[in-house]
């Protein structure tokens, strides 16, 4: 909290003319979705400045643009919260509300944030597909389907990106993807085709559920 607030009041110099959210960030998309996406966290010059995730960074720009090229938003860059980006079947999310230091929370920000995810997961009643950008948001998805006795144990769910887990037949399919962070992007680790190509799994499973 003392960080977030920090940096809204110190703000970046390409911002200073902006009023900074500085509060935690709600999720943000379609509420009817088949599908949810769940990050890290919002950045502290990207969701914590503009008050809607995914919104006023690299790693924004990365994610809504596969986002728009398979189907799923309805432009290729989101930059404030009134820019018109509307999600089509789509709701994103993150597993801390808060942007941490160095992108990193503590395990306690992470427990106090569970509950909001958990919520939400309740609300979106039509899910289909989760796709977990990072290994944290699929941990804490995963520690959440435990928790509710929907799996007994997590040594069977290997993060790697593409990797697909059918969680319960009443359950959302699982789908692991590196996080869009510059460190994956720069570097190559995560590729356009390869975002696209988690969003066309997920797709498909949606497709395939529509017709079971």
């Amino acid at each position: 909290m003392e960080y977030r607030e920090q940096v809204a009041r110190t703000k970046r110099r390409a911002f200073l003319n902006w009023e900074y959210w500085g509060r935690p960030v709600p999720g943000f998309g379609d509420p009817s979705a088949h599908m949810l996406v769940i990050g890290l966290a919002p950045a502290a010059h990207g969701g914590n400045r503009t008050g809607r995730v995914f919104t006023g960074d690299s790693s924004g720009d990365f994610l809504y643009r596969a986002l728009f090229e398979t189907g799923f938003a309805s432009q290729p860059n989101s930059v404030s919260r009134d820019d018109g980006m509307v999600l089509d079947d789509a709701y994103i999310s993150a597993a801390v509300r808060c942007a941490p230091p160095a992108n990193k929370p503590a395990p306690e920000e992470i427990r106090n944030c569970r509950p909001y995810l958990e919520h939400e997961l309740v609300l979106l009643g039509n899910l289909r597909v989760v796709v977990a950008l990072g290994r944290l948001a699929f941990d804490v998805y995963l520690s959440i389907q435990q928790a509710s006795g929907k799996i007994q144990r997590r040594s069977g769910f290997v993060f790697g990106h593409g990797a697909e887990y059918a969680i319960a037949p009443d359950q959302p399919m699982l789908i692991a993807s590196y996080h869009p962070s510059q460190q994956n992007t720069f570097t190559g680790k995560l590729t356009p085709a390869m975002m696209r190509s988690v969003f066309r799994k997920a797709k498909r499973r949606i497709d395939q559920t529509a017709t079971e």
